[in-house]
């Protein structure tokens, strides 16, 4: 069965499986005490610190192990502030950071912090610009600023090395999220902090990096004891650290080949897809990205729906869409990007994939979204072009005020989830007059998304949003 869902976790790489069964004999004792089988569990957590350093690029002093890429990221960040905190207690972040960055800025906000959130362009790139407006901005001086490295739903690199010269400049230290970036090479020079997650790169889970350069003030916050620096509590998983860090230094070696290799098979899933799957958006930078990662969304698809049938076709793959999830809301990355979020599929693929896979993945999806789509009573489907689909970032009239005039026709959409109210638009938009406005009343947080996106793709004119009786009145004018 063909695993497409690495960004999420990678498959176990083989120097960690024998790394890892070799330690288990070898660095089961105390690394903190003397005798013999404690030595010996030193030198192999030195060891492993060593390799972990120089795939980082930091000293070996400067970078702990923690017990997830998670906790590393709730660590650097509390640990950084707190360091700074008579500096001030501003913290900038990017929308599409990974949901532990965002916990962490929601805990420094609870805790009477100010938290600086920006946003990002359609491609899911946030703006060196930005981070220097907010940097330089009055109110609560600025301790700390985070960027992740590469985006981990839609694979967009972030500009990390702009945006660390503009913090040397401030004096602010950056905290860049390397989880999905890492196993491909070293993150730009200017950093701060640095944070990491071994499953990520086909290490075992359980086990994460902080690397916190020296000179940076930095308090360690929570449970704190003499192991790691007084940075990470607990005693050290000595196996799974030995396991992280040899496969580390092994998806480095074979990093530049098998980027080659993914990235030629992803980019002909992001060409191929549009062709052989009508309604369909690819977002994500279309170069500046990741080399084993692709997203796509499908109009007019129940995304649950859509993940389970390519499970039953021998398929994993993962989604951004609300469908999905169980809070129902739609991906914060999606919808940062202003893109469509229903239907959604990542496809993020791991050094096993051969190009058969990812051929018979393009055979079966049209017949699985096609399915789907005839399930939810959908619209027949268009292929995207010139003349069906405004261009990335042209919805006409996004975000424009609701004006006074009455719409030609309501859609009551009231209990529906995502892809129902655009399908109840798509079903009736050529029932009315060009120029005249149809009102959808929907109380799925989804809409707020999709049905801009919708107009977007089908070159319709979104008038703006009101608040209703019940849920919400999305204003579409036929174009």
């Amino acid at each position: 069965m063909p695993y497409f869902d690495a960004a999420s976790s990678a498959p176990p790489h083989p120097v960690a499986r024998q790394a890892l069964l070799a330690a288990l004999d070898e660095g089961w004792a105390d690394p903190a005490r003397l005798y013999r089988e404690g030595r010996q569990a030193r030198l192999l957590l030195d060891a492993a610190r060593q390799t972990a350093a120089e795939a980082v690029g930091c000293r070996p002093d400067e970078l702990v192990f923690t017990p997830s890429g998670t906790r590393a990221v709730h660590q650097g960040i509390a640990g950084a502030l707190a360091g700074r905190r008579r500096v001030g207690r501003g913290l900038v972040i990017s929308a599409v950071e990974h949901s532990a960055v965002l916990h962490a800025a929601t805990a420094h906000t609870t805790a009477g912090g100010t938290v600086t959130e920006l946003g990002v362009d359609r491609t899911g790139r946030v703006s060196p610009a930005a981070y220097e407006e907010a940097l330089r901005q009055g109110g609560d001086p600025i301790a700390l600023a985070c960027l992740q490295s590469a985006n981990h739903e839609v694979g967009t690199e972030q500009p990390v090395a702009e945006v660390a010269a503009i913090c040397r400049e401030s004096s602010v230290p950056l905290l860049v999220d390397a989880a999905q970036s890492l196993p491909w090479g070293r993150v730009a020079d200017g950093w701060s902090l640095l944070t990491a997650s071994a499953h990520k790169w086909g290490g075992p889970a359980g086990v994460g990096l902080l690397a916190v350069r020296k000179g940076v003030r930095f308090a360690p916050q929570g449970p704190l004891d003499e192991r790691e620096s007084g940075r990470s509590a607990g005693f050290e998983n000595l196996p799974a650290i030995v396991a992280a860090a040899a496969s580390l230094r092994a998806v480095r070696q074979e990093a530049e080949s098998e980027a080659l290799r993914l990235r030629a098979l992803v980019e002909g899933i992001r060409t191929r897809v549009p062709e052989l799957v009508p309604d369909v958006e690819v977002v994500g930078d279309p170069l500046r990205r990741l080399p084993h990662l692709v997203t796509f969304s499908c109009l007019y698809v129940d995304g649950e729906t859509l993940l389970h049938e390519l499970d039953r076709a021998e398929f994993a793959v993962s989604s951004g869409s609300s469908c999905t999830s169980s809070t129902l809301t739609p991906s914060h990355v999606l919808r940062a990007m202003g893109v469509l979020s229903e239907g959604n599929v990542r496809v993020s693929l791991p050094r096993s994939t051969t190009a058969e896979d990812v051929d018979r993945f393009l055979a079966v999806l049209p017949g699985i979204v096609a399915s789907v789509r005839e399930k939810l009573g959908a619209p027949v489907a268009r292929r995207a072009g010139p003349d069906t689909a405004a261009g990335p970032g042209d919805a006409v009239g996004a975000g424009a005020a609701v004006t006074a005039e009455v719409p030609a026709l309501t859609v009551d959409a009231l209990g529906k989830r995502c892809p129902l109210p655009v399908i109840e638009l798509a079903k009736v938009i050529d029932s009315v007059p060009v120029g005249a406005v149809i009102s959808v009343l929907a109380d799925d947080d989804a809409a707020r998304l999709d049905i801009p996106a919708w107009c977007t793709m089908r070159g319709q004119e979104f008038v703006g949003e009101r608040a209703a009786q019940r849920g919400v009145a999305y204003w579409v004018r036929r174009a």
